[in-house]
């Protein structure tokens, strides 16, 4: 299996909504509102097998100090290959500068891969977050 990774914001609706309903993200529900927040990103890395889209990594930064990854994932028949993992270093590769690359895992079976790539959790942090599911527009 051959993966292309790109920073080019070149995929589309269709494509971007494929990938997150297949790992059941409600963002893929929202496909007009996903494909123009990736497009107006700081940064996208997008992982291709020809020309499917088979992973992401989303990235919004201050331009100096902060980094903050908001999306990893990997269409689930792609997983296992090491393409999250590509795809994260590339992030860590591009920030590198910055003070801080900061995460949010939603699922804390995800903080031993994540610790496996330097990342570490905060003593004193804690997640949260407010949804706002029901706002459609």
């Amino acid at each position: 299996m051959k993966i292309r990774y790109t920073e080019e914001k070149n995929f589309t609706r269709d494509q971007v909504q494929e990938l997150f309903l297949s790992v059941d993200w409600v963002s893929g529900q929202y496909p007009d509102r996903l494909h123009k927040a990736l497009r107006n990103s700081s940064t996208v890395i997008t992982a291709w097998n020809e020309d499917r889209l088979v992973g992401l990594a989303r990235a919004l930064d201050d331009s100096e100090l902060v980094a903050y990854v908001h999306y990893v994932l990997v269409h689930p028949e792609f997983q296992g290959h090491g393409i999250a993992k590509e795809l994260l270093n590339r992030v860590k590769d591009k920030y590198k500068n910055f003070l801080y690359i900061e995460l949010m895992p939603e699922e804390k079976k995800n903080v031993s891969f994540y610790k496996k790539l330097g990342f570490q959790v905060m003593p004193e942090g804690t997640a949260m977050l407010l949804a706002n599911y029901s706002h459609k527009n």
